[in-house]
This record gives structure tokens, C-alpha cells and sequence, in this order.
């Protein structure tokens, strides 16, 4: 039986039914609709904002379990990090150091991988800090480890080359009896004819005209000249490994331009010629361009002792023969 709603007429001051149509009706059950999809959204929001469901559950440990893994793995990844550095060290402080070679610069261990725009794809995430700091490190270990392999290589051509280099660089005196031959070293020294300190780029041996004079490594002779800047007669020899020697104030050449010379072969014999004051050698070593000292390469065939008291002479302030 339907329910019959009744209101009082002010009018007719009485009790009176109320008949509904079919639009009254609509309204009641749109808002009735209305009232519980409200009270669904409230519930839903406090439900969603307030409670995690299952599945979100999950999800949750599992975002746990990837961060402590990305942890994980950038633990490993400092390791690795040192373990590069380590190689690195010992690369440049040994391995070149030994084979004659410069150290690779850090700005090229150093170099950037990649640009900014490499790792767009991670980015607008919760988590997208770590997943992009995680790849950037893997990037640069990457690179830093790229640049050691070709640094290995180039040791590995190196040390199949070691027994040439030996042979090529200049490590024995270039005269006979030269720790008892030499009167000048390297660094600033009198000049013979101006008398003032200047630059001595060699060393000077004393010896008689026509003394021979030695080539101390495998070369080719890169020069062979009368020199206009007081050097005199002189020959140049290439080592090659980034080697040079210069022998000045010849009085005979005994190599020409171009020829290939081995260690103890007789480049020519001690002169007077050039800016000279007496009959000596004078004996430059150019090592990448920049002329060095060069006792510091007499250590092939000098005892311990020889090479202490040649050091000795070789640092003695004095006046040069040339």
C-alpha cells in the first residue's frame, strides 16, 4: 500500500492529502541519487587520502625494496668508483712513469658523458632524483673506465716496445772516461767570454781534439751542420720516445743526415769550434722539446759510486767551456 503524505492547508485551516506527480517524484529520487554520490566521494576521498588499499600495500613495499636496492647499488658503485681511482693512480704514478710516458689529464678522466637532456626520461617522478643520480654515476663510471682500457693499451704497445725504448734512450756518457771528463753541469754557470751567470743547457767534458765522441742511444741523426749560434760543428740525433741529443764544437763529423745510429757508435770527435775556449763536448739531452739535464741519464754504465761524484762535479757553479 502506498504511503499518503498529508499537509496542513493554512487557508482551509485543514489536514488536507498531497497528490505527487510524476516530476515531484523524479526530484526526490535525484536527490536521494544526488545525497549518496556525495556521501560516496566523501568516503572515497577519506578512504584513498587516509587507508591504503592491498594492492597499494604492495606497491608500497615494493618502492621500499627498489630504494634500498638503488642504495645498494650505489654502495657498489663507490667502491667501484675507488677501485678506478686506484687503477688511475697507479696508471699515471707507475705504469707511465716506468714506460716514459705522460699521465693522462684528469679533465679528460674526468670527461662529461652525455648532456642534460640524457636523462629527461626519468624525470617527473617521486622517486626521479635517485633513478637519475643512480644513472648518471653508471654513465660516468662508464667513461672513466672506457678511458683506462685505452690507457691500457697503449702501456700493453708500450712494454711490447720496451726493449727498443731501453736501447733508444740516451743512458751511457757519450765520451770515454766521462766522470773524470767533466768540468761543467747543467744550470746557471759563467759564461767563458762574458763572464756572467747564464743558462748552461748541457754539460761540458774536456778532452783532447779528435777524442771520440758516442752516440749514448739508438737513433737517427736528425742533424749534421756547422752551427751559426756558436755551437760550432754539431750533430743532432732523434731517439725517438720523445728523445733528442745534441753534441757540439766537433772537429770532425763521422754520421750523416738520415743515418741510423746504434748506442756506442762513433758520431764524430771532440773539437774547438764554435764559441769555444778549449778542446771539449759539449752534450745537450731534449727530452719532449725541453732541454733536462743530462746527467740524470748517465746511469747505464756508471757504478753507484761514478754516479754519485759526477753529480757532485755536475753541480759545482763554474765557468763553462762554451
Amino acid at each position: 500500500m502506498a504511503k499518503i503524505k498529508y499537509q496542513f492547508n493554512t487557508k482551509s485551516l485543514a489536514v488536507e492529502a498531497v497528490e505527487e506527480g510524476f516530476w515531484d517524484k523524479a526530484k526526490r529520487f535525484l536527490r536521494v541519487v544526488l545525497a549518496g554520490m556525495v556521501f560516496s566521494v566523501i568516503v572515497l576521498i577519506i578512504g584513498y587520502t587516509f587507508f591504503d588499499s592491498p594492492k597499494e600495500r604492495i606497491l608500497l613495499r615494493e618502492i621500499d625494496q627498489y630504494k634500498v636496492q638503488f642504495q645498494y647499488v650505489n654502495d657498489r658503485l663507490d667502491m667501484l668508483f675507488n677501485v678506478v681511482e686506484d687503477m688511475a693512480h697507479r696508471d699515471d704514478q707507475i705504469y707511465r712513469v716506468i714506460f716514459e710516458a705522460e699521465p693522462i689529464p684528469r679533465a679528460v678522466r674526468e670527461a662529461a658523458y652525455g648532456g642534460a637532456d640524457r636523462y629527461e626520461e626519468f624525470e617527473g617522478f617521486n622517486n626521479s632524483s635517485i633513478i637519475t643520480s643512480t644513472r648518471k654515476r653508471i654513465d660516468q663510471l662508464s667513461g672513466k673506465l672506457y678511458v683506462q682500457s685505452i690507457s691500457y693499451d697503449e702501456v700493453f704497445e708500450m712494454a711490447k716496445n720496451k726493449a727498443d725504448m731501453l736501447a733508444s734512450i740516451p743512458a751511457i756518457v757519450p765520451i770515454e772516461k766521462g766522470t773524470q771528463r767533466l768540468v761543467s753541469g747543467f744550470g746557471p754557470r759563467i759564461h767563458p767570454i762574458y763572464k756572467t751567470l747564464r743558462p748552461h743547457t748541457g754539460v761540458d767534458f774536456t778532452a783532447p781534439t779528435g777524442t771520440p765522441v758516442y752516440s749514448p742511444g739508438n737513433g737517427i741523426v736528425k742533424t749534421v751542420e756547422r752551427n751559426r749560434h756558436g755551437y760550432g760543428l754539431m750533430v743532432v740525433i732523434d731517439h725517438g720516445y720523445g728523445y733528442e741529443t745534441l753534441y757540439a764544437h766537433l772537429s770532425k763529423f763521422n754520421v750523416r743526415k738520415g743515418q741510423e745510429v746504434k748506442r756506442g757508435e762513433i758520431i764524430g770527435f771532440v773539437g774547438n769550434t764554435g764559441v769555444s775556449t778549449a778542446p771539449h763536448l759539449h752534450y745537450e739531452v731534449i727530452r719532449q722539446g725541453k732541454k733536462v739535464n743530462p746527467v740524470n741519464y748517465f746511469f747505464n754504465d756508471l757504478t753507484p759510486e761514478e754516479f754519485e761524484y759526477i753529480i757532485e762535479v755536475a753541480s759545482r757553479v763554474n765557468q763553462s767551456l762554451s
